[in-house]
């Protein structure tokens, strides 16, 4: 495993990852797949990174998995596969996760979109799972997290038809909160990757995780759930500080206490 497959740059409380396997588009093969989860867990514990920002270039996000790897599985190997494990360590990732998405975001690569929480592209974006046209299906979340996104019609005519869509599109249908020029993509998601960062950690992770919570739970369940995180913070810290600020008429300073 290289460990230059993916760099890393930290500024302010923003953590950048640049997937950086140009020769094969940024296929997540396992080990780049399990390498990648190591440094979303890294950050997720560094007490100095409020929010991780994930790109990869200017022609492509990640172009689905490896085939190669594909190409020698089997009924016994895909049922012992590492892999569904390592999907599962990306989604407990309790910071915000943005993606920051240029040229194609296919098969794996888009299902790594989906496991996010923000979504930005620039206009050259196109996302789509073609795992239809090898005889394939998607399979690390690409039906139950697309479908989510979506709804049925669209999910359905992009998983079995294999057809991308463009970053229009996306937007249109609520996949993407926003399309920016494609030179300005990743610096608009650090800026605001840095607005949710400013923010008190304990109200951030809470939040997202509220809002996960409600693409999984019936509403009872959600309303429920999203109480018990608002009285949790009630006994934070940062919750007062946040609160004399605005009285004070200056800029919280948040600890994460």
């Amino acid at each position: 495993m290289d460990t230059n497959w993916i760099l890393s740059h930290q500024e302010n409380r923003v953590l950048t990852l640049t997937l950086n396997r140009p020769e094969i588009r940024n296929a997540l093969s396992t080990d780049f797949l399990e390498l990648l989860a190591e440094h979303l867990e890294q950050a997720d514990n560094a007490t100095d990174i409020g929010v991780i920002v994930i790109t990869g270039n200017s022609r492509f996000f990640a172009a689905g998995a490896d085939l190669k790897e594909l190409q020698k599985q089997t009924v016994a190997s895909a049922t012992t596969d590492r892999r569904p494990q390592i999907w599962r360590r990306i989604s407990l990732i309790s910071k915000p996760i943005i993606t920051a998405v240029n040229g194609y975001a296919l098969g794996a690569g888009f299902e790594l979109l989906l496991a996010s929480d923000i979504i930005v592209a620039g206009e050259s974006a196109r996302f789509g799972l073609p795992e239809i046209t090898l005889g394939l299906m998607p399979g690390a979340g690409g039906t139950q997290r697309l479908i989510r996104s979506v709804g049925k019609s669209l999910a359905m005519q992009m998983v079995l038809t294999g057809e991308a869509i463009t970053a229009k599109k996306a937007q249109q249908v609520g996949l993407i909160s926003e399309i920016y020029v494609d030179d300005l993509v990743l610096e608009s998601a650090q800026k605001l990757a840095l607005r949710i960062a400013n923010h008190a950690p304990l109200a951030v992770r809470s939040a997202k995780a509220a809002l996960n919570n409600a693409q999984e739970t019936h509403l009872s369940v959600g309303l429920q759930l999203e109480r018990q995180y608002f009285v949790t913070l009630a006994g934070t810290e940062d919750r007062l500080e946040g609160i004399n600020a605005f009285f004070e008429k200056r800029d919280p300073q948040f600890t994460g206490q």
